[in-house]
């Protein structure tokens, strides 16, 4: 007869973040051995109910949610909780998604392709008041400390530009063609073209091809 698992009672408590319920059911089947998971959130309101609920030790959240993003969730939770500890998991690795929610107070950012015994490790260290980054992510944030990166700039632009803007912003200065753009973000060419039209007017530019400079300048591609 095979004994029931338990989890070690000094487990870490986590809340997990994400609009997709089948990368929560993946992250609790990867790591729910090791760490208690005594929350979940979909969207924002979600996201802060359960938080201030369980009070975790950390939550590991999402960059894009619906109802305001990742950022929302800090401000909102930190406003009554001010010592809840986030480490931001996600797949972007763009610089002003990681710059945004550092700046918003969380103390890590981590992508989707950690493993698990990476991510187990990286909860305990934020858990204990570390900060913890990906290789590559950290450049951002040494950048934006020592000026490299005009984080000013980077934010009072952006704020003109939806989510979705962003998303065909990225998506064009990685050089996808309008119908490629419309197949990854399931939408039509034509509502491709009215996007980036609108990203170009916002952001003072022409041409895709001064629109590659200035997300490549950013690193936000």
């Amino acid at each position: 007869m095979t004994e029931p698992t338990t989890t070690p009672t000094a487990a870490h408590r986590v809340v997990i973040v994400d609009d997709h319920a089948m990368f929560r059911s993946g992250v609790k089947h990867d790591i729910g051995a090791r760490v208690q998971i005594v929350g979940e959130g979909e969207d924002v309101p979600t996201a802060v109910a359960a938080v201030l609920k369980a009070q975790p030790d950390v939550v590991l959240l999402d960059v894009h949610l619906p109802g305001g993003g990742g950022v929302e969730v800090l401000k909102q939770v930190h406003a009554t909780q001010p010592d809840t500890k986030f480490l931001a998991l996600s797949v972007s690795d763009a610089a002003e998604d990681v710059i945004g929610v550092i700046r918003a107070g969380a103390r890590g950012y981590v992508t989707k392709s950690i493993s698990a015994d990476e991510l187990v490790d990286a909860i305990a260290r934020v858990a204990e008041g570390d900060a913890v980054f990906s290789p590559r992510l950290a450049g951002f944030v040494l950048d934006a400390f020592s000026g490299s990166i005009d984080i000013a700039e980077i934010d009072e632009e952006l704020d003109r530009l939806s989510q979705r803007e962003r998303e065909v912003m990225r998506l064009i200065a990685r050089g996808y063609a309008y119908k490629e753009i419309a197949r990854e973000l399931f939408i039509s060419i034509k509502t491709v073209e009215t996007h980036v039209s609108s990203v170009l007017r916002k952001l003072q530019l022409s041409n895709r091809h001064q629109l590659t400079r200035w997300a490549t300048d950013r690193r936000l591609v």
